[in-house]
């Protein structure tokens, strides 16, 4: 009876200890400075033009602006407006488009928006071109119209494709 008592105290133990264990060992992660050689100071990030064949005129220009601040606010590159840039960024819209994506009782039960960007790193301390595409679907309700769905939908589209240039630019992912 004895040793039944022991092991369940050892159980017990051993929880708490891991209860408490992640907090006292938690790892932050930065995306300070993640995948930039140490010569890159400057960047400049050209504006991301809408090449799609829908236009959504906000789009461009506040994703070119997230992206502007997301690279200011978490890396230690300096932004600068000139041709003499470590690294320049461009890039551009390829498309913006929605389909139906689930229909039910013969009737549409939601939609996708598709965002899809060309997205180009020209660094002119090694002579090197990278290019890349990102694209992400979002999903909103049969019932709403693509100017509705754009209205509740562009904050996390922003977000979402900012994140998604940074993490292809800056994380090598």
């Amino acid at each position: 009876m004895m040793k039944f008592f022991l092991h369940t105290e050892s159980y017990a133990a051993v929880f708490f200890a891991l209860l408490l264990l992640p907090g006292a060992c938690t790892i932050k992660y930065g995306l300070k400075d993640v995948s930039i050689p140490a010569d890159i100071k400057t960047v400049k990030i050209n504006y991301i033009e809408n090449r799609a064949r829908y236009i959504n005129p906000q789009l461009s220009p506040r994703l070119t602006d997230r992206l502007r601040q997301k690279v200011v606010g978490q890396t230690r590159l300096t932004q600068v407006n000139n041709d003499n840039a470590d690294w320049e960024i461009s890039g551009f819209i390829t498309d913006y488009s929605f389909s139906t994506s689930a229909i039910s009782n013969q009737q549409v039960a939601n939609n996708r928006l598709t965002v899809s960007v060309h997205v180009t790193l020209i660094n002119r301390k090694m002579d090197d071109v990278k290019d890349y595409d990102v694209s992400r679907s979002f999903e909103f309700k049969g019932n709403q119209s693509l100017q509705q769905a754009e209205n509740a939908l562009g904050d996390e589209m922003i977000r979402t494709l900012t994140d998604e240039i940074f993490n292809k630019l800056f994380s090598n992912w």
